[in-house]
């Protein structure tokens, strides 16, 4: 009986939370979950796991979403993947699917937090860590980085903790329950409700999920970073999926198939002669790793630059001219990963927004719109990156806080972009008629 416990409770958060957790009422309604034990009680063997995932993953191939609610209790290695996280980023490679993966818990023995277990260092999943009901670490959680720079966990939500606790459902009836277990189906759920019900795809989805954890000005010390990622993602469904007055929220997906993907079209509106806006940008695709290449796991790097078109391309946001034909000869490998995540496969770039801050001044009078450019570069010689999708989240916040969506829609449609609002109640009301059983008199 003890085997089937914890995924039960597990479970049950997946099909009926808000109905157990009414403060984490999530507006993504109710679930269908077809739950595989992996795992007993007592222990599981690493080879055997991977072994049934992929079996599993290939014989249920409707099921885009994965939560993973188990973790290993020794520490991830500092200079190589582990397996099991190896195999899980092969199999996201390669099949359209998203792992949420809990972060693991452990104890703090003298002062010192433990680093996260395996499979938590899955590159290609979204891996998620546990805050108390104010948002603080909770004390069972456990610390990234994978192999010194990829940032892990992703990000956090709430998973009981510090005295708080999570109202599940078990074989014999409910628990009160704490740990990076029950937060991961949490997550789950909202994953479910972008990829399943507003019809975005997972490169959009996750990119969206981590977006909405970082805001204009977060800034996060490295005791924060390693314990919840980017950030504790909002509990409301339509805080995610919804934007302020003043700000334009796009996303654009595309498939990598030459060095140079790029769009010089995009219309942010001008007021008297200049763009009044900050910009923040968060990209992410999943590469294919080579557990063989140790700390240069990644294959392939996408590098993203957006910002106003000049008389040369594009004056990005950040700064980063990487790959300009005049770029000067000293952007070495380090300064590279540290300021412009090289080799990461999430990416965010922002500008901050302060009330100090002015419009800016339009740089090509005959083309006054602004660019994105993603660049594929390859670790190794194979084409890993053709045909690699990415999905980037592009937020322009207005300085004076006026609302100009509608003139950026029209312009956008003028250009010959194909603008699809996200509609939520018609996507839950399309989403439902689908799934209607049709009994035939």
């Amino acid at each position: 009986p003890a085997d089937y416990k914890h995924g039960t409770a597990v479970s049950s958060l997946i099909v009926d939370a808000p109905n157990l957790n009414k403060h984490l009422d999530d507006g993504c309604g109710r679930f269908k979950v077809r739950h595989f034990g992996v795992s007993l009680h007592s222990g599981f063997n690493s080879f055997n796991i991977i072994k049934q995932i992929k079996e599993i993953v290939s014989q249920n191939n409707d099921i885009k979403v994965w939560n993973l609610s188990l973790g290993s209790n020794d520490e991830i290695k500092a200079n190589f993947i582990s397996a099991e996280a190896a195999a899980l980023d092969e199999i996201q490679f390669e099949n359209d699917v998203i792992f949420v993966i809990a972060g693991t818990n452990g104890a703090i023995s003298n002062g010192q937090r433990t680093k996260i277990g395996s499979p938590a260092d899955s590159l290609n999943s979204l891996i998620v860590n546990s805050v108390d009901f104010e948002g603080k670490p909770a004390s069972y959680s456990r610390k990234g980085i994978v192999l010194s720079f990829f940032t892990k966990p992703d990000i956090a939500y709430y998973g009981g903790g510090n005295g708080g606790f999570i109202n599940v459902c078990e074989p014999l009836g409910s628990a009160r329950v704490a740990g990076t277990s029950y937060a991961a189906p949490l997550v789950a759920r909202k994953l479910a409700y972008l990829i399943y019900i507003m019809g975005l795809k997972r490169e959009e989805a996750k990119a969206l999920l981590i977006d909405s954890a970082i805001g204009w000005n977060t800034k996060q010390s490295f005791e924060e970073m390693v314990l919840i990622g980017n950030g504790v993602i909002p509990i409301k469904m339509e805080e995610i999926l919804s934007t302020p007055e003043d700000e334009i929220k796009f996303i654009v997906s595309d498939v990598s198939e030459k060095y140079d993907s790029y769009n010089y079209n995009f219309p942010v509106p001008i007021s008297d002669g200049k763009y009044p806006y900050v910009a923040k940008v968060t990209m992410c695709y999943f590469p294919r790793c080579s557990r063989n290449q140790g700390v240069d796991y990644t294959n392939t790097e996408l590098n993203i630059t957006f910002g106003r078109l000049d008389s040369n391309g594009i004056r990005a946001i950040n700064d980063d001219r990487q790959h300009f034909d005049d770029a000067p000869g000293y952007i070495r490998e380090e300064s590279a990963r540290a300021i412009f995540r090289k080799w990461d496969n999430t990416k965010h770039i922002r500008e901050p927004f302060t009330p100090r801050k002015k419009a800016k001044s339009i740089l090509n009078p005959s083309n006054p719109q602004w660019g994105m450019s993603v660049k594929t570069i390859e670790r190794l010689k194979k084409r890993d990156g053709e045909g690699i999708r990415f999905g980037v989240v592009v937020t322009l916040k207005e300085l004076k806080g006026v609302n100009r969506i509608e003139e950026f829609i029209h312009q956008a449609s003028l250009r010959g972009w194909l603008v699809n609002e996200l509609q939520v109640e018609t996507q839950v009301q399309i989403y439902n008629k689908l799934n209607e059983e049709i009994v035939f008199e």
